[in-house]
């Protein structure tokens, strides 16, 4: 019988208190309002005003245009996360597919030179990016925000690292059932990275979600507007007398962290075998 080590425990629930309190004064701080908030600070009980506060933010039109709600605003991040993570995952597999299985000159050049742009995050390249998608008329729109941001060094990297662990056995016998590079990448390929395409596809997700200052170079229409835009707006009125509406910012930060959330506890078992299996 294994014996129990109390102080492992004890820092393993330290570290999940540090990880939730915070979370937990936001959701309890969110019911109450923003008078109460600014006066008495945070809140760790709830309070009576959760009901009005969600629906406000959700349902209630604001902004310049009077349009903007909270629901609009969830939509577009979720366009976003959603568009971010399955276009890196769908650009990554083809162009790992490439490197590994197709023969031509300077393949694993080409592989670090694509490796390389790691080194250049969106910051360093945000300007011409931004110039590109101003030449081709596409701000303001989904594809400017998500189609500059697709190129993935470390999804090719790792589709790469899988593809290379595929045996080549499985290779031979598609070529003697008559099936072509197309039909290999699909029925067989495919299949079988699923686990990683999990792994990669919450870490996209995750990094499309909490996207904030490309869309706020990319969008000067409201209603392409995320929840990441949405928080840092009402946490900027502060006008003579009148204060932020903490309330709703606590409810929005609660409500931008629900998608998330969702997408590691729904593929978690997927995103861990994908990061630890070596048995392919």
């Amino acid at each position: 019988m294994q014996k129990i080590k109390p102080f492992d425990h004890l820092i393993l629930i330290l570290g999940t208190l540090f990880l939730c309190v915070p979370v937990l004064m936001a959701l309890m701080s969110s019911t109450h309002t923003a008078v109460d908030i600014h006066s008495n600070g945070l809140f760790i009980t709830p309070g009576s005003n959760g009901y009005a506060t969600y629906e406000k933010v959700l349902t209630h039109r604001g902004g310049f245009t009077g349009d903007v709600t909270g629901l609009l605003m969830l939509k577009n991040s979720l366009i976003m996360g959603f568009g971010f993570a399955i276009g890196k995952i769908v650009l990554s597999m083809m162009a790992a597919y490439a490197l590994v299985y197709f023969r031509f000159r300077f393949a694993t050049v080409l592989f670090w030179m694509i490796f390389a742009t790691l080194l250049l995050p969106l910051e360093v390249r945000i300007m011409p990016s931004y110039q590109v998608m101003s030449q081709l008329h596409l701000l303001n729109s989904y594809t400017g925000l998500i189609v500059p941001l697709l190129a993935s060094a470390t999804g090719t990297f790792f589709f790469r690292q899988f593809f290379k662990s595929v045996p080549d056995e499985l290779l031979e016998a598609a070529r003697i059932d008559g099936a072509g590079p197309w039909k290999f990448f699909i029925d067989v390929l495919v299949p079988l990275s699923k686990t990683m395409m999990a792994a990669i596809f919450i870490i996209m997700f995750i990094y499309g979600w909490n996207q904030y200052l490309w869309p706020l170079l990319m969008t000067t229409d409201e209603s392409f507007y995320t929840l990441m835009r949405g928080i840092k707006s009402i946490l900027q009125v502060w006008v003579g007398s009148q204060i932020p509406d903490y309330n709703e910012a606590f409810a929005l930060a609660v409500l931008a962290m629900v998608p998330p959330v969702a997408v590691v506890v729904i593929f978690q078992r997927m995103f861990i075998k994908g990061l630890t299996e070596s048995d392919k």
